[in-house]
């Protein structure tokens, strides 16, 4: 059985195989930083709905006092 088409891998050559093992780095660095954002959005929202959750049960806790 042979080889009729060599893969990307043999047809990059040791330069372009550099370049492009950098350009997955930048591109992992990125998709990791606008996950982190992601998440530290998603954790300030649920922090502001806590704190308003909290704020209304205390109102509700007064006005069942009076």
């Amino acid at each position: 059985m042979s080889k009729e088409f060599p893969t990307e891998r043999e047809r990059l050559t040791p330069e372009e195989r550099k370049a492009k093992d950098a350009e997955r780095r930048v591109d992992a660095a990125q998709a990791l930083r606008e996950h982190q954002l992601a998440r530290e959005a998603s954790y300030k929202n649920m922090e502001r709905l806590r704190a308003e959750r909290l704020a209304r049960e205390a109102l509700g806790e007064k006005t069942a006092k009076k």
